[in-house]
């Protein structure tokens, strides 16, 4: 639907300092289709997908990159990152984002198990598959 929930639940979990963090979701547009005999918007989501070799943690010179047995997303070790900038250049689908004024990547971390972006879909449109 491109209502964008998603986005801001996400920016609302990784807020910092009282101020909304960046989405580690994104949602792109993608023109118009015809779905149904009817003309519709369509809209892509672009987050992390969680590679079985991910080459983002591959990479990382410090190790910061590494996946949580648990949630099994690749999650960020913020103490051992030293902000090259590598993990985003790695990542072959353009999904690892660096925040510049931080100096530290922005990805998908599955919020710990429970994705807010899927929570919070009022259309049901992402969902989270074991």
């Amino acid at each position: 639907m491109g209502c964008r929930t998603c986005e801001l639940a996400c920016s609302f979990v990784h807020s910092r300092a009282g101020a909304l963090g960046r989405p580690r979701i994104r949602i792109h547009a993608q023109g118009r289709g015809l779905e149904a005999g009817v003309i519709k918007d369509r809209y892509l989501q672009l987050t992390c997908l969680q590679c079985a070799e991910a080459a983002c943690a591959k990479v990382c010179p410090t190790q910061a990159l590494v996946r949580d047995e648990t949630t099994r997303a690749i999650v960020l070790v913020a103490e051992r990152c030293i902000g090259c900038g590598l993990c985003e250049a790695a990542c072959p689908f353009g999904h690892m984002h660096f925040d510049r004024q931080i100096r530290l990547p922005l990805k998908c971390d599955l919020c710990g198990g429970s994705p807010a972006c899927a929570r919070f879909c009022p259309h049901h449109a992402l969902e989270i598959r074991p």
